[in-house]
């Protein structure tokens, strides 16, 4: 259902990125380093962390369109602390999660003949989500 799917790929998804956060910093540093080295937003990335740690992850979590095993890594390399990485990273993927679960449920409630309302406001508000960071961005600008 909607509640229990929500909160299990939630904690799920935060443990996974707390585990991959914690390869990158103790074990893949180089790796990962040599990696993204090449790539001019990582400087931006790091200033970012330093200026407002649990505010940034939030901001990058919230986007469900982000790549989320990639920044997993590239916090790794950052000198932002467990506590805000992992509260940030769980607190910011709920809105994607429960868009994403919520489209399942409804999906399979409308391909079972149901009411398909459900599903279309569920694609809505996944459509909302992931359109945001863009207009929030350009608002900004």
């Amino acid at each position: 259902g909607l509640f229990w799917g929500t909160l299990w790929s939630v904690v799920g998804a935060t443990l996974g990125a707390i585990g991959a956060f914690l390869l990158a910093r103790y074990f893949l540093k180089d790796w990962v380093k040599s990696r993204f080295r090449r790539h001019k937003a990582l400087g931006s990335f790091h200033q970012a962390v330093l200026h407002k740690p649990l505010a940034f992850v939030l901001a990058v979590r919230f986007a469900p369109i982000s790549p989320f095993n990639i920044v997993n890594f590239l916090f790794g390399l950052t000198a932002i602390d467990l506590r805000n990485y992992a509260t940030g990273t769980f607190l910011g993927i709920i809105p994607g999660t429960l868009a994403y679960t919520w489209l399942g449920v409804a999906g399979e409630e409308a391909l079972q003949g149901g009411d398909r309302l459900p599903f279309f406001l569920a694609l809505g508000m996944l459509t909302v989500l992931s359109l945001l960071p863009m207009c929030l961005k350009h608002k900004g600008t």
